[in-house]
């Protein structure tokens, strides 16, 4: 049996569906992942790398061509992420990642960006119905994931709103396809991006004051 057969087989069963390895080791270390962005942590970027990894083989299972992709995103953007945050961008005095609002024009970008990528990748899976069997909300996932990593890596408060908008897609979507325990976690990261986007929110407003204070001495 390979390692591929391995995770993809059955761990256990909950509500009536077969939950796979890949399905919850893979999503097991994404909530950590998500745990240590709300942290700064630069170890974050690590874990979403092997997240993406395993859960290459758990969308590949489920049939779903935008899951695959996103992770594969996943992959690469972890890789850029943690070389951003290596070189000690936007440092906060405590030696950890400073974090900011995005100014007006990068607001736009990540609209633009992620409504125009929404609109291709979704006229692509329509197109070739091979990709993705639900190919819009897939499409939406794929993209919105992409622009929530980059708006982390650039230490972003609309990364915590990016991933909410994704959560709300994300969790039916995953239930459908029978990947239960993904449909789970998303649950989990509703809570964690809660108190994630209401710390570096907090952070945020107070390296602003800080600013202010320095200007104003």
């Amino acid at each position: 049996m390979s390692v591929l057969d391995t995770l993809n087989g059955q761990a256990f069963t909950a509500f009536g569906q077969h939950v796979i390895w890949s399905d919850m080791i893979g999503n097991t270390i994404g909530l950590v992942a998500l745990a240590l962005g709300w942290r700064r942590s630069i170890w974050t970027w690590p874990a979403q790398f092997l997240s993406g990894v395993i859960l290459v083989a758990a969308y590949a299972s489920a049939h779903l061509s935008g899951g695959v992709g996103k992770q594969l995103l996943v992959i690469g953007v972890a890789l850029w992420g943690w070389r951003q945050w290596q070189r000690g961008r936007q440092q906060a005095q405590d030696g950890s990642i400073a974090v900011r609002f995005a100014g007006r024009r990068e607001r736009m970008l990540l609209l633009g960006g992620t409504a125009l990528g929404t609109a291709a990748v979704g006229t692509l899976f329509t197109l070739i119905p091979q990709l993705s069997w639900n190919p819009w909300p897939d499409a939406y996932i794929f993209v919105g994931t992409l622009a929530a990593m980059v708006a982390q890596a650039r230490g972003l408060v609309e990364f915590w709103f990016a991933w909410l908008l994704v959560d709300v897609v994300g969790v039916p979507l995953a239930f459908n396809s029978g990947l239960v325990f993904s449909g789970l976690v998303y649950v989990v990261y509703l809570a964690l991006v809660v108190w994630g986007m209401r710390d570096w929110w907090l952070r945020s407003r107070a390296a602003d004051r800080t600013v202010l204070e320095g200007a104003a001495a």
